[in-house]
């Protein structure tokens, strides 16, 4: 694809947006659940492109090229299909982002303002080795009335070429806009992408910390996402040690290669020997690789952890393991090493979850839960269109209402700035008040 090609397809999703921005949530309802019906009636379809895609994942594996995570990430099967129908929908079920009311002011009698959420326009989206990445941007995005660019890693070309096919084609079924979603394959057409920061209105990769790096360091595009998710469990001296066990089995085993899985585990000194037994039997038996510090190799028999243990999201059946001898301690590790993605603490104490969460620096905090719960489906969001561990604009799994922003309506009847300016000024009344803006209407309040 050319440059030209690709300021082609921007300049359609920017048009696009614009119309798809007037649809009413009837009508983008209506072809989500059209694009969740294709999904399912195309699932052999869907399944023998993936094949294709995960044979040369697995080739390049074992080449040293892939890693196993990566590989992992890639494969579909029928329940997966189904699942990824059944994530749509639910984004279509969601209740309408758009057309909300934050919040209504009464600058004067019969002068209103309203300010009131709107989508944000054209979502540039980069992301990486999981198909269904791809369907889950482009659901949020047409529920939410913005336009999406989508550019899918290599390692899932055929898988991303016929979601993106059956997308288009059922929107298209429902009259959705054309346009809307635009698909780029070509690796140089990113750094194109990267220079549009007249056309499109905001990035959001997806990937590994060296690739999202690289967008932020490329563009002056607002840019929301994350570029490690180095996450934490710490079991404090007043947790329950079966619950604990449980959480930190889960969060490390239940899916290693995602961002929300442990990667760390922090275990308070008094404790330490009762627990770091249990659990290390427990990771033995899912081939968990343990690296432990000086003090939790003198209670079991694991690697020595080195510095950059702390520091590295493994992406993989690995854990590091630290023993540390307070709250404190364990809150200035997290602080240290943490990437403000998400952490857990196990503990009955319910002053000492407070003082870990209140301290804590992170988009997602926890207590007495594995961190695998960070997720935009979990959360009730229908779905995310990745994590985002910045403070600005939206944090945490975004969904629906991180793919809005807002603008201020004022409805007036022929009031002017220079009744309220000079000697004679009229006051201004700045009353808050209840009330949703309708179209050319004044509150009756």
């Amino acid at each position: 694809m050319t440059e030209t090609d690709i300021e082609t397809d921007v300049e359609e999703a920017q048009h696009a947006a614009l119309e798809l921005a007037k649809l009413s949530d009837e009508e983008r309802t209506a072809a989500l659940h059209e694009i969740a019906d294709a999904i399912e009636a195309r699932t052999d379809e869907i399944l023998a492109e993936n094949e294709t895609d995960v044979e040369e994942g697995e080739r390049l594996l074992e080449a040293g090229e892939y890693t196993q995570a990566l590989v992992d990430r890639l494969k579909l099967s029928a329940s997966k299909i189904e699942s990824i129908a059944e994530m749509v929908r639910s984004v279509a079920e969601q209740d309408d982002p758009l057309g909300r009311t934050l919040s209504a002011r009464e600058l004067d009698d019969d002068l209103e303002l309203y300010k009131v959420a709107v989508p944000i326009g054209v979502v540039g989206t980069v992301f990486e080795s999981r198909p269904d990445a791809l369907i889950q941007i482009a659901a949020l995005g047409l529920k939410s009335g913005n336009a999406v660019i989508l550019k899918g890693g290599s390692e899932a070309l055929h898988s991303n070429r016929i979601l993106f096919e059956i997308i288009a084609d059922a929107a298209a079924d429902a009259d959705i806009p054309d346009g809307w979603a635009q698909h780029i394959e070509a690796r140089e057409d990113v750094d194109a992408l990267l220079e549009m920061d007249e056309s499109i209105d905001l990035l959001m990769p997806r990937g590994s910390s060296e690739f999202v790096s690289y967008i932020q360091d490329n563009t002056s595009i607002p840019v929301l996402g994350h570029t490690e998710g180095i996450c934490h469990v710490y079991v404090d001296d007043a947790a329950d040690l079966s619950m604990a066990e449980d959480i930190a089995y889960d969060a490390k085993v239940q899916y290693p290669a995602v961002c929300n899985a442990v990667e760390t585990l922090l275990v308070h000194e008094d404790v330490a020997e009762a627990f770091l037994p249990a659990i290390a039997d427990r990771y033995e038996t899912a081939d968990v690789e343990i690296r432990g510090d000086e003090a939790t190799r003198e209670i079991v028999d694991v690697a020595a952890a080195t510095a950059a243990d702390w520091d590295t999201e493994y992406g993989d059946l690995i854990v590091s393991v630290k023993v540390v001898d307070s709250l404190e301690a364990a809150i200035d590790h997290v602080t240290t090493h943490g990437s403000k993605h998400t952490e857990s603490i196990v503990t009955e104490d319910a002053d000492r979850a407070s003082t870990f969460m209140r301290s804590i620096d992170s988009a997602s905090v926890f207590h007495n839960a594995s961190t695998r719960f960070a997720d935009g489906y979990r959360f009730g969001l229908g779905a995310e269109v990745g994590i985002s561990t910045g403070k600005i604009h939206a944090r945490g799994p975004v969904g629906l209402e991180g793919l809005t922003t807002y603008k201020y309506h004022l409805e007036g009847d022929g009031q002017l700035v220079a009744t309220y300016a000079g000697e004679d000024a009229k006051p201004y009344t700045h009353d808050e008040f209840d009330g949703d803006w309708v179209p050319g209407c004044l509150s009756e309040e």
